[in-house]
């Protein structure tokens, strides 16, 4: 098969490289840096210097994957390749765009004949090594067209789980199952830090790596989560001094929430979640100095002054 790649960033360059070392498929690579498309070019695809020449190097019926950050970019190179491509071709997602903007995007694309697909993909830099979890949502006859592409980059089909990719339904299924992916993954994350917050503290020397290791024998908690647990805590020491307690997030845990919220669903795993990485950041330290204040108006408790305060 024949794909087109844009954005060979951490995630598209390496879904670039498994495409072009697992498989015959041809693949036609661009992005803006120069770096990236020789890099592309090194591991065997064909680099070109525009969205223009990118199309114009693919056979009808076309499909172009798209891998760039999720949010006005997405939509400015979904519409440019939009109006590049021909009727019976295909523009794909595989980013974190939100599913309703998928359905918009699907809907203008399909009124030129043109399919939308969107995936939501799964498995970070290990992707590479380890395969994409992939959950696919968009028309059955584009998907069928894509589908050499995602047993490729997808892990190898277990006995037990069925194979790495599955087709979720319509245009948006796919980035709804993986917004709902990412809401349950700030959950686990959490619960995992808070556990490990409590070895830091308690009164026993206690190895966190060893512990981490110990739980992926046969635990209830065992995970990849928490494999990549004991992994940190091996490079970055038990105490992980080295790290900020900074925390980001891509804004799908809050589009869990909203979607929560709108169907009467109670997530308050999720949200607690979302609200730590808040924290995490700095924010609600006003909060903090209110609390402070009131409880020192009604009780007369003590109040702790800032140095420069």
């Amino acid at each position: 098969m024949q794909i087109g790649f844009v954005g060979l960033g951490r995630m598209g360059g390496n879904m670039v490289a498994r495409i072009l070392r697992d498989s015959d498929h041809e693949v036609v690579a661009f992005d803006p840096s120069q770096e990236a498309r020789e890099r592309a070019g090194d591991g065997g695809a064909k680099a070109v210097g525009s969205l223009e020449e990118l199309v114009a190097a693919l056979s009808a019926p076309r499909t172009v994957w798209i891998m760039v950050p999720a949010g006005e970019i997405t939509q400015q190179t979904v519409e440019r390749v939009g109006e590049l491509l021909e009727d019976g071709d295909a523009v794909v997602d595989g980013g974190n765009s939100k599913w309703t903007e998928d359905r918009a995007r699907g809907e203008a694309l399909a009124a030129r004949g043109i399919g939308y697909i969107d995936v939501g993909t799964s498995g970070g830099v290990w992707g590479l090594q380890e395969g994409y979890c992939m959950m696919v949502g968009g028309p059955d006859e584009a998907v069928a067209r894509l589908s050499p592409v995602l047993d490729v980059l997808a892990p190898p089909p277990s006995e037990e789980h069925g194979p790495g990719w599955g087709h979720m339904g319509p245009t948006g299924a796919g980035h709804y199952v993986k917004m709902v992916h990412n809401g349950v993954e700030y959950g686990l994350m959490q619960a995992y830090a808070e556990g490990f917050d409590l070895f830091d503290k308690a009164p026993f020397d206690l190895d966190q790596a060893q512990i981490a290791h110990l739980w992926m024998q046969g635990s209830v908690v065992r995970s990849w989560l928490c494999e990549l647990a004991a992994r940190a805590f091996e490079q970055e020491g038990g105490d992980l001094a080295r790290l900020s307690a900074h925390t980001g997030d891509s804004g799908e845990g809050r589009w869990t929430i909203e979607e929560a919220m709108d169907h009467d669903v109670p997530t308050p795993v999720i949200t607690a979640a979302l609200y730590a990485r808040f924290y995490s950041r700095g924010n609600g330290d006003f909060t903090g100095r209110v609390l402070a204040a009131l409880r020192a108006q009604f009780g007369g408790h003590a109040t702790q002054r800032r140095a420069d305060g």
